[in-house]
């Protein structure tokens, strides 16, 4: 008897069903991807963001877990807001989450990303991160610019001296914070200082500029046929007028150095500014390594807008909430001075005991770190995240290191500012324990927390030693603003106006 071939389409229909079940199971377990917010057509999760996107994400964790993937346009990003999934970024992963995703403002003004922070990983990166941290960033480089500290702190502390007049006048202590970081970087950088408009150029308002452009949104990075927006806000411009500006400055500094060097206008003892040892090394006689003169250019300025603009502001808020906190200022004044008796100046020697001031410094690290989402990352290959969740090739990730310094799985009421947690306690900032984090850590690591905390560990001792600090009048430490700026790095939006009075021991 003749079976008629429709009888069979109903077995075959259920084989066939069961094959794509078996095979749509297995792959979807093989690749889970993390939890997702909705997204909303054309833009994702963009309109998520906020103008405080560390805040933002960390609220969105809380509801969608600490690792979840949003679409910022046409753009796949990962956000880690755990300890674990950071170890697993940075320290498990490190290399496949060693590179950076693109970004059209940084190639612009870092001469098409050549400098060590928005490099794209690769044999490049290695050279120039290299220099740097050899040249500029190592102990022993480090040490070499301790009279520059010391001579520059010297000079705020006594520009500080001259506001304070008997009446105890009201001065913005932000503009004397910033003044320091920039000269002791320009000096060590560039080997002299240039923020007030020396040579017709002033440094500092030009840094201002960069620091702002580089905390800027740029729409076309995530929805590429939107790029045609920035001609309309004007940010195509501002980028254009401010790399120029950047151009003419870094030129000017390199052509003062290689005039200077074809005179042989060396002071004997006096260490190299970085300017020299780049150009020594230009031709790659030492390292093998040509620098051409882009490349040169985008290594100084990273120097130059990294180092003043996160060492200036942690010291902005360390001093903010040593206000805040008068049991927590008088305990490290009674340390710095107790431990410098009978010394009129502090020097780096007498830092070596003065544990309560590492554990301030700490302290505001974990609660205000300076970039509160690090740079953004970028993986080269697919990889599991956690062991569970599968991250395609060319996903970004975005660390939440302010959410990780608040997590109360992981700190004892986090929202309060107690120094005293890092007493006693072997949490350093080199990268090494992913609960905090406000460097970064493996490869993309800032390699500068040596030279930021220097600087900051001396000037809080110094003000703290010589001065004693105060709210002006009708201000109470509760009622402070502690209002954050937008951007790439996380300021006091408002000046920090103190009232300042030698101490007269």
């Amino acid at each position: 008897m003749d079976i008629p071939w429709y009888s069979l389409l109903i077995p075959l229909l259920v084989f066939i069903f069961f094959l794509h079940q078996c095979f749509f199971t297995t792959s979807n377990v093989q690749k889970q991807l993390p939890p997702s917010p909705r997204k909303l057509p054309i833009i994702g999760n963009l309109h998520q963001l906020g103008s405080h996107p560390h805040r933002s994400l960390h609220k969105l964790s809380e509801k969608y877990g600490p690792v979840m993937l949003l679409h910022l346009g046409s753009k796949p990003v990962i956000v880690a807001s755990s300890v674990d999934a950071a170890r697993d970024i940075m320290k498990t992963h490190d290399l496949v989450w060693a590179s950076r995703p693109k970004s059209s403002i940084a190639d612009r003004l870092f001469y098409r990303s050549k400098d060590v922070a928005f490099s794209p990983f690769g044999e490049y990166w290695r050279q120039v991160r290299s220099i740097t941290v050899l040249h500029l960033l190592s102990n022993k480089r480090v040490q070499s610019f301790r009279d520059v500290r010391e001579e520059e702190t010297s000079n705020v502390i006594a520009k500080i001296r001259q506001e304070c007049d008997s009446l105890s006048s009201v001065i913005d202590l932000s503009v004397s914070l910033y003044s320091l970081t920039n000269n002791i970087i320009s000096r060590v950088s560039f080997g002299r200082k240039y923020n007030e408009g020396e040579s017709g150029i002033d440094g500092k308002t030009i840094l201002e500029k960069l620091v702002e452009l580089i905390g800027s949104f740029n729409v076309g990075d995530y929805v590429p046929w939107l790029e045609w927006v920035n001609k309309i806000t004007g940010l195509d411009i501002k980028v254009e007028k401010v790399a120029k500006e950047l151009d003419a400055f870094l030129e000017s500094v390199i052509e003062e150095h290689i005039i200077r060097n074809k005179k042989r206008e060396y002071r004997p003892g006096k260490a190299k500014d970085f300017v020299d040892v780049l150009l020594e090394i230009q031709n790659g006689k030492e390292t093998g390594f040509p620098l051409q003169r882009d490349s040169l250019k985008a290594i100084l300025l990273d120097s130059f807008a990294a180092g003043t603009d996160s060492t200036y502001t942690t010291l902005g808020w360390t001093m903010t909430e040593l206000l805040r906190h008068p049991k927590a200022m008088e305990t490290l004044q009674n340390e710095v001075r107790g431990l410098v008796q009978g010394k009129e100046e502090i020097k780096e020697d007498d830092l070596g005991n003065m544990q309560y001031l590492r554990a301030v410094i700490k302290e505001t690290l974990r609660i205000h770190p300076p970039n509160a989402l690090l740079l953004p990352r970028e993986s080269m290959e697919d990889v599991k995240l956690l062991g569970y969740y599968h991250i395609p090739a060319r996903t970004q990730a975005i660390i939440n290191a302010w959410a990780i310094g608040r997590d109360p799985l992981l700190w004892e009421n986090p929202e309060e500012y107690r120094p005293e947690r890092f007493l006693n306690s072997d949490i350093d900032v080199k990268g090494l324990n992913f609960e905090f984090i406000p460097f970064g850590a493996g490869r993309r690591g800032c390699p500068g927390s040596t030279f930021a905390i220097a600087v900051i560990e001396l000037a809080l001792a110094r003000l703290v030693h010589e001065f004693n600090f105060a709210l002006p009048e009708g201000i109470k430490p509760e009622d402070l603003d502690m209002t954050e700026s937008t951007g790439i790095t996380i300021h006091r939006k408002s000046p920090l106006l103190v009232v300042a009075t030698p101490c007269s021991s």
